[in-house]
């Protein structure tokens, strides 16, 4: 095995013990993180959401599999199933990812889901009916930056 593909086996195996330090130890100082939800992450900010993702998450299951990587780049596909925690409704969220690599790190780090299909089943008939609007995939970014901003703010505050 590749020793990047081994570095995305790490990753998702911390994901699926829900030890986010394990995960943030993958990426680079610097790494970009993009997905539907948070949009763009840098640096430990990318961690963080992880942390904050993994510490409130009661009954996540994490699966992956299609592990690919080379010296420059890699993919992974992989499943979360968990309970929206804004509605208490369930999730079964399916996600592509991509990742680039710089001295054995992510350096960069893309996951893609369908936003629709998540937004239904997060959000319930708000969901069906916006969910392909800009609109509603710009406020739920905007949701999930203010509570990693909070979060973010707790952290501080106990160190």
């Amino acid at each position: 095995m590749h020793p990047n593909a081994a570095l995305l086996h790490r990753f998702y195996e911390g994901f699926q013990r829900r030890d986010a330090e394990a995960m943030a130890a993958c990426y680079a100082p610097e790494v970009v993180f993009t997905d539907p939800a948070f949009g763009e992450l840098r640096g430990a900010r990318a961690g963080n959401m992880w942390r904050m993702l993994t510490g409130r998450a009661a009954d996540l299951v994490v699966t992956f599999r299609d592990v690919e990587a080379d010296e420059r780049a890699g993919r992974a596909h992989w499943e979360a199933t968990y309970t929206f925690s804004a509605t208490g409704r369930k999730v079964h969220n399916v996600i592509d990812a991509t990742f680039a690599f710089e001295g054995g790190l992510v350096a960069r780090h893309a996951d893609v889901f369908d936003f629709w299909r998540w937004s239904r089943m997060a959000l319930g008939p708000a969901g069906l009916l916006l969910g392909w609007t800009p609109i509603l995939s710009n406020k739920v970014r905007a949701q999930a930056n203010r509570g990693l901003d909070a979060f973010e703010r707790g952290l501080r505050e106990q160190a």
